[in-house]
Order: C-alpha cells, then sequence, then structure tokens
C-alpha cells in the first residue's frame, strides 16, 4: 500500500476508534471495513454496511417476541447459515482473507471472530443483544438475558448455543487439555480488544509468510488503537529495519527505550538504535 493511501486508511480508521469514543460507541462493521483497505485500498463500505443491514431486517421479520433468546437465536441461525450460507472456513483456516469482513461477506467463509462480528452485528440491527468472548484459540459470543443468567453462542458453529460447561469441554479439546478452562476467558471482551485480536490474527498470518510490508500496515493500525504500547513499537522497529526503512525503525526503536525504559532488553535496543544511527551517518 502506498503511503498516501495507507495515511488515508490510518486517519480513517482512527476516527472511528480514537480514544474519545466510548468503546460501546464505536462502529465495530464499519471499523472492521476500514482496516480492510490495508488489503483493498479502494473498498467501499457502504454496500457491505447496507448488506448487513439487509440481512437483519430478513431476521428482525422472524423474531416475534424480542425478548425471547430462542426465538432471536433460531431467526439469526436461519437467515446467516440456511438462507445466507455462512460456514467456517475449515478447509483454509489461515487464509488471510477470513479476517476481512467484506471478503467474509463476498465468499460467505470467515473465521470465529469473524464470524462472530458478523453474527454480532446483525443481531445487534434485529435488537438482539451480543458481546464478544475472547477464549484462547477460538472466539465466542455471550448473551444476558432478562434475569442476567448467561450463555454462549458458537457463531464458527452455525450458531450453537453453549453452556460454560460445554466451553470447558470446547477449550480442552481444542489445547488437547493443556489449557483449562479459567473464569477470564469467558469475561466479554471490550470493541477495541475484538479489532485488536483480528488485526493480531492477521498479523501472524503475515509474518509466518515474512510478508514484512503487510505486517507493519497491521501494527500501524494496532497501534492506532493503542498508542502506548511497547512492544508493538518495538515489532514495528523490527519490521522497519527488515523493509530498510532505518530512519523508521530508529524512531521507533528510541522510542521504545523512552516508553519502556526498566524492559529486559532496554540496553540491547539502545545499542542496536545506536548502530543504526552510525550506519545512517555512514551512508550520507
Amino acid at each position: 500500500m502506498e503511503a498516501q493511501s495507507s495515511s488515508e486508511v490510518l486517519q480513517a480508521f482512527a476516527t472511528l476508534v480514537h480514544a474519545g469514543i466510548d468503546d460501546e460507541r464505536i462502529d465495530l462493521l464499519r471499523a472492521a471495513l476500514t482496516f480492510a483497505r490495508v488489503e483493498y485500498p479502494q473498498l467501499d463500505p457502504t454496500p457491505y454496511v447496507q448488506q448487513v443491514e439487509e440481512i437483519a431486517h430478513r431476521v428482525e421479520s422472524r423474531i416475534d417476541d424480542p425478548g425471547e433468546p430462542s426465538q432471536c437465536i433460531a431467526a439469526l441461525n436461519h437467515v446467516l447459515f440456511d438462507e445466507e450460507m455462512f460456514r467456517g472456513n475449515t478447509a483454509d483456516y489461515y487464509n488471510p482473507r477470513n479476517s476481512f469482513i467484506n471478503d467474509v461477506l463476498d465468499r460467505r467463509l470467515g473465521i470465529p471472530i469473524t464470524l462472530a462480528l458478523l453474527y454480532m452485528e446483525v443481531g445487534r440491527r434485529a435488537g438482539f443483544q451480543l458481546f464478544g468472548v475472547g477464549m484462547p484459540g477460538h472466539f465466542m459470543l455471550k448473551h444476558y438475558d432478562i434475569d442476567g443468567r448467561s450463555f454462549f453462542i458458537d457463531a464458527f458453529e452455525r450458531g450453537s448455543v453453549l453452556s460454560e460447561d460445554d466451553c470447558k469441554r470446547k477449550i480442552e479439546s481444542i489445547h488437547a487439555g493443556q489449557i483449562t478452562l479459567r473464569p477470564e476467558f469467558l469475561m466479554i471482551v471490550t470493541r477495541r480488544q475484538m479489532l485488536t485480536r483480528m488485526l493480531n490474527n492477521l498479523r501472524t498470518i503475515y509474518l509466518s509468510r515474512r510478508d514484512f510490508r503487510r505486517a507493519v500496515n497491521v501494527v500501524d493500525l494496532i497501534l492506532v488503537i493503542y498508542p502506548r504500547s511497547p512492544e508493538d513499537v518495538k515489532q514495528r522497529a523490527a519490521l522497519r529495519y527488515n523493509l530498510h526503512d532505518y530512519k523508521g525503525a530508529l524512531a521507533d526503536f528510541e522510542e521504545y527505550v523512552k516508553m519502556a525504559p526498566d524492559a529486559s532488553d532496554v540496553d540491547e535496543i539502545r545499542q542496536t538504535a545506536l548502530g543504526i544511527r552510525r550506519s545512517m551517518a555512514m551512508m550520507n
């Protein structure tokens, strides 16, 4: 992505997620469509928003009593999975297209967090409130009924309803018994945390492919949400260095030293920055 278009995407994303916006007021769908512009610079979010609203209208038309969760879930599941044929992409799980909500809408394929986002946004528009739950290795949804009781929904599994015991079995299955359920695994996450998790998924995929240019664009977006994250600043420095952006790498390494003066690797990073500065002086 060219520098100018990259700057435009970062600015548009910041407008939607900046610290002055209450988390619950963040437009999750538009924010996800905006960060998709790192891959699709000319992407127009409006047709995708309209598509989600049209789906939500059909869901709402099937609900007689919005206060009855089972009816809302049945309507969501019928429209999303029977009529629209959304499904989890088990065959090509680590394809980055599974993380871009426009691709999910175009292909009807996604991973747990993007299908959860779609389910959540359709549900919200149809009057059914849902929250994200970021379990390790799997993303779920949570609903509180009128009495304050909660249950879970797995959008990756066609909207199946799960109890806490079901979640315990799921996490043990995913991690082959190496991780057991802890209460914090079932806590709801903020919208900013949900967007960050989607971006972290993309970062992991791009790093595994050694696609540093796309990875640095993703880290830029993460730093829009959490600008004071030392680890992300340090990683962007390393990525910029690998892309021969020595000036950017130096700025980030020096910023990391200021942000985390007591970090265990701060002396090593300080020496790295000094080495880059000397190399740059020799180039001039």
